[in-house]
């Protein structure tokens, strides 16, 4: 039975990828600190229908030594370093926070392996905001790094020390670049679920507007379901390598607005408001994403389409809030 380790196995991809391994016969283990969002684990975990699955197990990312002990405890053959501190407009106002998790913790979670565990596949989960105002689009693997904010700064000190660490000291240590990926997992504070569960409050009468920020920002979106299956596949190749993981498709926040709006049977314009408290200090020209690499050397297409998650994403909100009436 092979074992996984998951950081960040509280997280919307973490519960999609525990649930994933758990279906794949995988042992999962799930990092886990003492004041970490035990009941949001579990929670996540049994809408997936794996509640109780995941063995958790106690480390930090900001502490080296813990991680050099769970390498020895667990053993791992897989690592999926998914923990982040991942609300870009938040890292604006808590950048040491973010670089301490984000960037520092990775750098620590890759030298545990070194030392401790230099046969275990990693995986490091990136971001399209490493992209930040690309001059050119569709991005793929070869396309220059511009981080436009404290956040994607972090996560490209950390895509840049994983490839460090695969050269240096033959790793098989893979990046995905993962373009914006969604669920009914998602939390509230990301767009695209905050969209669908405005759509969700105002058409059960519970609320009558809906503030955003940018609306002609324009992105690439997934669903996290296909994503994680993604990431499985990048540790099951033979050679280690950087992914972009997208669907190749630029979707404005208007446009979301329209179809969430639309499944239930309203016109978003009677609803939606910019809000300039919701405008980013600096905002991202149209990222868009080339997963050729994954789709020719993994066989990795999206499954999912942009109208079916937005639809199932209002489905759940509604639901949920019908249950709290």
């Amino acid at each position: 039975m092979p074992r996984a380790l998951i950081t960040g196995v509280t997280g919307q991809d973490g519960a999609y990828l525990a649930a994933l391994l758990l279906g794949k016969g995988y042992e999962v283990f799930g990092l886990h600190h003492r004041h970490g969002g035990s009941e949001a684990v579990q929670d996540r975990l049994r809408r997936l229908g794996c509640g109780g699955a995941v063995q958790m197990v106690d480390g930090n990312l900001i502490d080296l030594s813990s991680l050099i002990r769970l390498m020895d405890r667990v053993k791992p053959d897989e690592i999926y370093n998914l923990a982040a501190q991942s609300f870009v407009r938040m890292s604006w106002d808590q950048p040491l926070l973010t670089a301490q998790v984000t960037a520092i913790g990775t750098a620590n979670m890759l030298e545990a392996v070194r030392i401790a565990s230099p046969a275990t596949r990693f995986f490091q989960a990136g971001s399209s905001e490493m992209f930040g105002r690309a001059g050119s689009k569709p991005q793929n693997e070869d396309t220059p790094l511009n981080p436009r904010s404290p956040y994607a700064s972090a996560k490209v000190f950390a895509h840049n020390l994983t490839v460090n660490y695969r050269e240096s000291f033959d790793l098989h240590a893979c990046n995905g670049i993962m373009f914006n990926h969604d669920s009914p997992l998602r939390g509230i504070e990301f767009v695209m679920r905050k969209i669908t569960d405005g759509a969700a409050r105002i058409s059960l009468g519970l609320a009558t507007e809906l503030p955003m920020g940018n609306l002609d920002a324009r992105r690439d979106f997934g669903h996290s379901r296909d994503y994680v299956r993604a990431m499985w596949l990048m540790l099951q190749h033979a050679e280690a390598a950087d992914y972009v993981v997208a669907t190749g498709r630029a979707t404005s926040i208007r446009e979301l607005c329209e179809v969430a709006f639309g499944c239930v049977g309203l016109n978003y314009q009677d609803h939606v408001r910019v809000d300039p408290a919701f405008l980013r200090p600096v905002d991202l020209d149209v990222t868009v994403g080339d997963a050729s690499r994954a789709k020719e050397r993994l066989g990795w297409v999206p499954e999912v389409s942009l109208q079916e998650m937005v639809a199932e994403m209002v489905e759940v909100d509604l639901a949920r809030w019908r249950a709290r009436a």
